[in-house]
């Protein structure tokens, strides 16, 4: 009876340990299970931070890059400067986000606000580049409208300038003398033509200077130039001089004049001092400034 009790006894007590384990081994396993879910969760939320700070880093990365963007595009030293501070800002407080834990909620919510203030610095800028281009774009189209029109103006000028020259050139022409009736003649000591060089004493040259209201009138000298068959002229010193088209040549003769606009005979003569040879020579004829007549003769030996 003694050992029946004794042994109801060790039964129970082993029944009491068995269910006390296994409330114990479910109560490890429900504390397991927990701490499990709570380490996922708390993985999961790790994962989320860093998610969220990789986000983050990308859209300061985007914004340094807007801002490097529209320092190329803008042509104001003062507003790319302005915009050079603002990027070194971006990327100071991108260097700050990339040494900040991702579980740091303080920081990055910080650097979040900061964000969005540079995107609002950044949308003013924006709005200042957009009316400076649309100014930029203003006074191109003037300027090209202002080059159109000194073009135009230029255009007119020069037509204006041609015409005036045109103009200018006929009353030149128009009011330049004009040598005719021009005729040299070989003369002996007689003063009678003479044929053969060996005879010949004197050129008389003589011409009429042709009528014309619209010449200067006044003195004037008249010169003339008797040329050689090569070319040499004949003078009585290298001294004798006067100007044509910006050069000083030699004369043979020259003589002063009154010319009042009608015709005027003149005669001029050169006393022959020096070697002649048969061939042909030329007389030219000059007044203000100008070549107004020519003649070419021929001497026999």
């Amino acid at each position: 009876m003694d050992n029946t009790k004794k042994e109801n006894q060790e039964v129970k007590k082993l029944s009491s340990l068995i269910v006390a384990v296994i409330v114990l081994a479910l109560i490890i396993a429900g504390a397991g299970y927990y701490i499990y879910h709570q380490k996922r969760q708390m993985s999961d939320l790790v994962e989320a931070f860093n998610l969220e700070k990789e986000s983050l880093e990308d859209e300061y990365n985007e914004l340094s890059l807007q801002y490097e963007g529209y320092k190329f595009s803008v042509g104001n030293d003062s507003l790319v400067a302005l915009l050079s501070t603002e990027q070194a800002k971006v990327q100071r407080l991108l260097e700050e986000l990339r040494t900040v834990k991702a579980t740091n909620a303080k920081e990055i919510a910080r650097l979040k606000k900061e964000l969005n203030t540079l995107r609002k610095i950044m949308r003013n800028y924006v709005a200042q580049i957009d009316s400076l281009n649309r100014e930029n774009e203003q006074l191109k189209v003037e300027k090209k409208e202002a080059v159109r029109k000194y073009e135009r103006a230029t255009s007119q000028a020069a037509t204006l300038r041609k015409e005036k020259e045109k103009l200018t050139e006929r009353v030149t022409l128009a009011s330049r003398l004009d040598a005719t009736d021009i005729s040299v003649t070989p003369v002996n000591s007689r003063g009678k033509r003479a044929k053969r060089i060996k005879k010949m004493e004197r050129f008389v040259v003589s011409f009429k200077i042709s009528k014309n209201i619209t010449a200067p009138v006044g003195e004037k000298y008249v010169y003339v130039r008797i040329m050689k068959p090569d070319d040499d002229i004949l003078v009585k010193s290298r001294a004798d001089v006067f100007e044509f088209e910006g050069k000083e040549i030699n004369y043979s003769m020259k003589k002063m004049i009154e010319y009042e606009g009608e015709e005027l005979s003149v005669v001029m003569y050169w006393d022959i001092e020096e070697f002649l040879s048969p061939g042909t020579y030329r007389v030219d004829i000059f007044a203000d400034g100008n070549l107004i007549g020519r003649k070419n003769f021929d001497l026999e030996d």
